[in-house]
């Protein structure tokens, strides 16, 4: 019996001395796990394998507020971090959210190193940039890093999710610099060794319009920018690109004209079925009588425009059947007149029209 006694006795001195040594080993900033035994609305109880309470309040459950006493169950197994203990009234206070920061902070840093690309989510507009949320950890995106293109009000961002490499960490304060421009850049640079690995004369590509000058359009074929040169947006004459095309439209162009070295492309957008002299060609032969606007009067004839883009010469000996003097004493410019095509060079590209044609078929007629 009494061997028995001095047994429990040893058992119960060990019991107390491991009771003594777990409460010893609590501490601010000590790693710990917790099973959840009970949960409220604002907080939840976890048994941390010490004589104190262990208590999460809801607000130390995540950073972002995603998680609430309801994500979890009794039984569940939570890594927590001390935050306060509190000897007097048997209480530990404890947090999830500091030591998923921690962990993310460590991946950030990892992240730094390795020179890999994160993904977070734009929370905050403040002075000088952005911050965006990475797992909890906030990483602070300066405004000159936040795009790859000057961005006067980064609250267009707000809300979306971006990319961004860390570009400098600060172990003291434990925070993070990041540059979403870094990460545009290196896509940029990939689309552009791509695109000049695979172009060639002549392939098709869709494109948006990013710049107009006076004397063209400028397009970007997916990080490598080309030009349409104003006499290459229409068959017919234009003053200005942006009777054609304007900023922001998406065209589909075709490559004209490669130089590797000044890395710059000539772009075709007008098409070969849209040719005027196509469009002449396939429904105006010879001898179609068709009516024309008189754009100009010369002293040996009427120039007039048959379709857009095809003008033809109405000689002032076909204008009547009599001889005139002036061809200003039977056409302006302006009028509208019935002529046949009486001539067509394709290679000089001139056509020749008669008003007297029709008139000596009207005299027929009769």
């Amino acid at each position: 019996m009494s061997e028995i006694l001095e047994n429990q006795e040893e058992e119960l001195t060990f019991a107390e001395l491991f009771e003594q040594s777990q409460t010893e080993k609590l501490y601010n900033g000590k790693r710990v796990k917790g099973i959840v035994s009970n949960i409220t609305p604002n907080e939840i109880h976890v048994d941390i394998g010490a004589k104190q309470t262990g208590i999460v309040p809801a607000s130390e459950l995540s950073e972002n507020g995603d998680l609430t006493p309801d994500s979890f169950k009794i039984g569940d197994e939570i890594d927590l971090v001390v935050v306060k203990v509190n000897d007097q009234e048997g209480v530990v206070t404890l947090s999830k959210k500091r030591l998923d920061a921690e962990a993310n902070y460590t991946a950030v840093c990892k992240a730094y190193e390795d020179g890999t690309v994160m993904t977070g989510t734009v929370t905050d507009v403040i002075k000088g940039g952005i911050l965006v949320n990475c797992n909890g950890l906030k990483v602070f995106v300066p405004a000159s890093l936040a795009s790859d293109r000057r961005t006067e009000d980064l609250s267009v961002l707000m809300g979306k999710e971006v990319q961004f490499k860390v570009i400098e960490v600060n172990d003291r304060r434990r925070r993070a610099v990041g540059s979403i421009k870094a990460v545009l850049n290196e896509a940029k640079k990939a689309k552009q060794e791509e695109f000049w690995a695979n172009v060639e004369v002549g392939k098709v590509y869709t494109g948006e319009v990013k710049s107009i000058t006076s004397y063209g359009a400028f397009v970007d074929l997916g990080g490598v920018d080309g030009m349409i040169h104003i006499t290459e947006l229409s068959w017919t004459r234009i003053k200005s690109p942006e009777e054609v095309v304007h900023v922001g439209d998406t065209v589909e162009v075709y490559i004209k004209d490669i130089d590797t070295e000044k890395k710059k492309i000539s772009l075709g957008y007008k098409k070969a079925e849209d040719n005027p002299w196509e469009i002449f060609k396939r429904d105006y032969p010879v001898d179609t009588v068709c009516p024309v606007k008189i754009v100009s009067i010369t002293t040996f004839g009427a120039f007039a425009q048959i379709i857009p883009g095809v003008d033809g010469l109405i000689h002032i000996s076909q204008i009547a059947n009599e001889r005139i003097a002036k061809v200003s004493d039977k056409l302006a410019v302006g009028d509208v007149v019935d002529a046949m095509i009486i001539d067509i060079d394709y290679d000089k590209k001139k056509v020749s029209l008669s008003i007297r044609a029709t008139l000596d078929a009207d005299s027929d007629e009769e």
